[in-house]
């Protein structure tokens, strides 16, 4: 039954505009399931339009993880490009709580956004976590080449996107007593 104690389908009508057809909620209200239902529906059928020539995706179940099993502190997914080859290159690195780089410098810059948890950094030699910075969630940083840096994720996980000129090597330095 409706709200005002009519046949509940009465007041479901189905409309299109554009080519588009939409379903007037105006005066009936669905079920939770139902909506949801729609929405996946309505998901799938703009994923089913998508042309392969003008986009390519990923979901998450896809991406290739470094250490598939999860085991690794550190685990790394290489989204588009070579980190190992000269290049563009974007990866997603996934640190888990307590793991931390040791001090390191690449050769080239890297642009860093941190997209989920807080990630901890720190610049020169001195390997002390007690030390470092906090970036959360939407900050932007960026690795200047040749400059050493250490960081990783204290007491939850850190996800990161990096992008790159490759080849990506990293080159541990003497750590200070």
């Amino acid at each position: 039954m409706g709200v005002d104690g009519s046949p509940a389908d009465a007041y479901t009508e189905v409309i299109s505009k554009g080519g588009v057809e939409m379903i007037s909620l105006s005066r009936r209200v669905l079920p939770a399931a139902q909506i949801l239902l729609l929405l996946l529906a309505s998901a799938a059928a703009l994923a089913a339009d998508l042309n392969p020539a003008a986009l390519v995706y990923k979901s998450p179940d896809q991406l290739k993880w470094r250490d598939p099993t999860g085991a690794a502190g550190i685990n790394q997914a290489v989204l588009v490009g070579d980190p190992e080859k000269p290049g563009l290159y974007v990866v997603m690195n996934r640190f888990k709580p307590g793991n931390f780089s040791r001090p390191h410098f690449h050769p080239n810059d890297r642009f860093i956004t941190v997209i989920k948890g807080t990630w901890w950094v720190a610049t020169g030699n001195k390997f002390d976590p007690s030390l470092t910075a906090p970036m959360p969630t939407g900050s932007f940083v960026t690795h200047f080449g040749k400059q050493v840096h250490w960081d990783g994720a204290k007491d939850e996980e850190a996800w990161l996107i990096i992008v790159g000129e490759g080849p990506a090597t990293l080159t541990r330095v003497e750590e200070a007593k």
